[in-house]
């Protein structure tokens, strides 16, 4: 694979999964496809989801670089702060964000990460 190699996952009409380029994994904001559970379940989904697509490409939480997450509510920040802080253990915490900002109903939390192979 050359440097100029780029790879897709799951490509579709309007976005990829994810994308690979040289070192680097781009996910595209997940969200959960249960939408009947609470923040903390829908968060708990999308990370596996996070976990899986890394692994596509042969990287994993281990090597995250930065992180978006948007919630409707900041309120609900802590319950996803709980199941973020579960999930990564006493591995190093990336560049992140979390804000507020309008989500599809039912959609309690969306996060979007970069991370090297």
């Amino acid at each position: 694979m050359t440097s100029n190699t780029i790879e897709h996952l799951d490509s579709g009409e309007i976005l990829s999964q994810a994308v690979a380029h040289g070192d680097l994994v781009y996910l595209s904001g997940l969200t959960a496809s249960d939408k009947s559970k609470d923040v903390y379940g829908q968060t708990v989904e999308v990370l596996a989801k996070i976990d899986e697509r890394l692994a596509h490409f042969g990287s994993d939480k281990t090597k995250l670089l930065s992180v978006n997450i948007w919630v409707p509510d900041i309120a609900t920040k802590d319950d996803v702060n709980r199941a973020w802080t579960e999930w990564l253990g006493d591995l190093s915490r990336p560049a992140r964000a979390c804000v507020e900002s309008g989500l599809a109903p039912g959609i309690l939390v969306e996060i979007m990460v970069t991370a090297a192979r």
